[in-house]
């Protein structure tokens, strides 16, 4: 009985157990997955627009650059053609090369390439995608026919086609069908042709080649020459243009022979039908590519040093060698500030520099100091000696300054802000050097109403000028304000006052002082003439010249005239004070009567309110004292007085 009722008690538990577990949701079958609706939703997006796939290249292959070197061999044709391209797709391709040749051999980066020929044209197997470059030897035969030899030679399908082609001799004329020559040379008995040719288009080149057995005797040739030179008389050589004109009346010329001047360097040859030039001793040859044109036209430059003393010297006249008749003009022109006497012989004749000619007259670059024409005669020819005397150069001012207005604004503290304003004419001097008093600070620069960046050197602060024949051509102002220490005022005492040196002249300096109305001020000293401002005194200046430094400026008034000598200037000037002082015998002649501020003070204490970076104490109520001093070059402006509290 015990056992039976032991399964119904474990079979009980089973069943509780399974009653609290939470229901399941339903299996689903297999190869199903389960996926967020958002994900759901993507793929389905996606499967409706397919990735694109890529496309093919539309070649599998393309030659971007064939290079041909050929060379005339006897009775055949050789060469080696390059030949770069790209293959794009993968894998083996295969790359048409070559067709409607003979190809002797080819390779590729040194080794053999296998080629396969299919109907007259030469392909090669290569893999891609890649670059490749190929090689192919090339041969073929020349034809000959009566005046003339030719081969033609395949070009392959490629971007751009080269040839350089060699033939012995000095061939007079060497054409190309389906092409164009670009450049023809001859030297050591070969003719070298480079040419574009059409990509895709066999290229036929030719050249005469007449038999030297069955060949007629030559035309006589007879030409007329008119040469013109221009001389030009530089420094340390002697430089001669040449313009050379030939006027063929029989035969086709294919060289024409120019007798140079011994000593003389060729610097250039030029011309419209010049194929190419070689140079002897004494002998210039010009190969001319066209023998059949009936004018020739060639500009030849020669120089030549000319060290001290080489003058008096015989100048030289080039000459054409084996003309019928030759005409010619010289010119000459000089270099500098010089003294030339030019004397003629022969056949030699002068005449006025207009009746040049026009092309003569264009390769001056100087004005025409002497011209000549001369007609070569048989046993005789031009002459011409020249004698050459040089001038130093004078030196100029680089700078100079019409006007300089400086304002001094003092405060009890002793610290003095300064602002000079200069009118420039600048003619190459880069920067303004300013040699400040000691202990001063440069607060701002303008140029040319500019905010200017000054830079500090050793020997002082440099301001930076504008560009010589930069706008604006006339004159500009140039001005700065700096801020110095100084020592403070006592009751009373003596104090001086000093302007910075700036390394260019200045014609007339007028100095304006703003002092606190709670100092008395007299005795007046220094290098600077104290008086009224300048508009006040109706100044004009009379003349002035520079290199003898002499100025004379008159100042009308009543007073008696004062003369005062300084700096080799003549000043007569007459002040309001003066003329008090003349009325008045009791009062001293050194007391200098205070004026109200002009508006430049007005000007600088409210750039001191806020626009300068600097903090200085400027009082609103003073009186300004007026100081002169012309021609100020190189050194210090000074001013020296008494003072007391009142």
């Amino acid at each position: 009985m015990l056992r039976p009722i032991a399964i119904t008690a474990v079979a009980l538990v089973a069943s509780l157990s399974t009653a609290e577990e939470k229901p399941r949701p339903p299996q689903a079958p297999p190869g199903t997955v389960s996926l967020p609706l958002g994900e759901y939703d993507r793929l389905v997006e996606r499967a409706a627009r397919p990735p694109k796939r890529p496309e093919s290249p539309p070649l599998s292959s393309v030659l971007s650059r064939a290079d041909l070197k050929l060379r005339i061999t006897g009775e055949g044709a050789r060469g080696v053609v390059t030949l770069d391209g790209e293959v794009f797709e993968s894998g083996a391709t295969k790359v048409p090369l070559f067709s409607g040749a003979t190809v002797l051999d080819a390779r590729r980066e040194g080794k053999t390439l296998p080629l396969i020929v299919e109907g007259g044209s030469h392909a090669a197997i290569l893999n891609g995608p890649a670059p490749f470059s190929v090689s192919l030897d090339w041969g073929g035969p020349v034809v000959s026919e009566p005046g003339r030899a030719s081969f033609v030679v395949p070009v392959p399908p490629a971007g751009s086609a080269r040839a350089s082609l060699e033939l012995p001799g000095e061939q007079a004329e060497v054409r190309v069908e389906s092409g164009l020559i670009t450049k023809r040379t001859t030297a050591a008995g070969k003719t070298l042709v480079e040419a574009t040719l059409e990509p895709g288009r066999a290229a036929r080149f030719f050249w005469s080649a007449r038999d030297t057995a069955t060949t007629a005797a030559p035309r006589e040739v007879r030409f007329l020459s008119d040469v013109k030179t221009l001389l030009t008389v530089g420094e340390a050589d002697l430089q001669m243009a040449i313009l050379v004109e030939a006027t063929l009346l029989d035969g086709e010329p294919a060289t024409f022979d120019l007798q140079i001047p011994s000593g003389f360097e060729v610097t250039g040859v030029s011309g419209a039908t010049l194929d190419a030039a070689s140079e002897r001793p004494g002998l210039l040859t010009l190969t001319v590519r066209e023998p059949g044109s009936r004018r020739h036209q060639f500009l030849v430059g020669l120089a030549r040093s000319t060290p001290d003393g080489s003058y008096p010297m015989d100048a030289p006249v080039a000459s054409l060698t084996g003309a019928q008749r030759e005409t010619g003009e010289v010119a000459v022109e000089g270099v500098g500030t010089l003294e030339l006497t030019a004397t003629e012989s022969g056949t030699l004749r002068r005449m006025d520099a207009s009746e040049a000619a026009p092309s003569l007259r264009s390769l001056a670059k100087e004005p025409i100091l002497a011209a000549f024409r001369y007609h070569r005669r048989a046993g005789e020819g031009p002459g011409l000696r020249l004698d050459v005397k040089r001038f130093p150069s004078a030196s100029v001012l680089a700078a100079v300054a019409e006007r300089a207005a400086v304002t001094t604004l003092a405060t009890s503290e002793g610290r003095r802000l300064t602002e000079v304003t200069l009118t420039v004419r600048n003619h190459a001097q880069p920067f303004l050097k300013v040699a400040l008093p000691a202990g001063s600070t440069l607060v701002s620069a303008e140029v040319a109403g500019e905010p200017a960046k000054p830079v500090q050197g050793e020997d002082g602060t440099r301001v930076p000028l504008l560009r010589a024949g930069f706008r604006p051509n006339g004159p500009y102002a140039v001005s700065f304000v700096y801020l110095e220490p100084g020592t403070p005022f006592a009751k009373k005492g003596e104090a001086e006052l000093k302007l910075p040196r700036l390394d260019i002249p200045i014609t007339l300096l007028t100095w304006e002082l703003f002092l606190p109305d709670r100092y008395q001020v007299k005795k007046f000293e220094g290098n600077a003439i104290p008086g009224m401002a300048v508009a006040d005194l109706g100044l004009t200046v009379a003349g002035m010249k520079v290199a003898g430094v002499e100025e004379t400026i008159t100042v009308n008034a009543e007073a008696p005239q004062i003369d005062t000598r300084q700096s080799a200037t003549e000043w007569s000037y007459r002040t309001r004070d003066q003329a008090v002082n003349a009325a008045e015998p009791g009062k001293r002649k050194d007391e200098v009567a205070p004026q109200a501020p002009s508006s430049n003070v007005a000007n600088l204490q409210r750039r001191v309110a806020g626009v300068l970076p600097v903090r200085v104490d400027v009082p609103r109520a003073g009186a300004s004292f007026h100081f002169l001093r012309p021609l100020v070059i190189d050194e210090e402006t000074t001013v020296r007085f008494r003072y007391r509290t009142r």
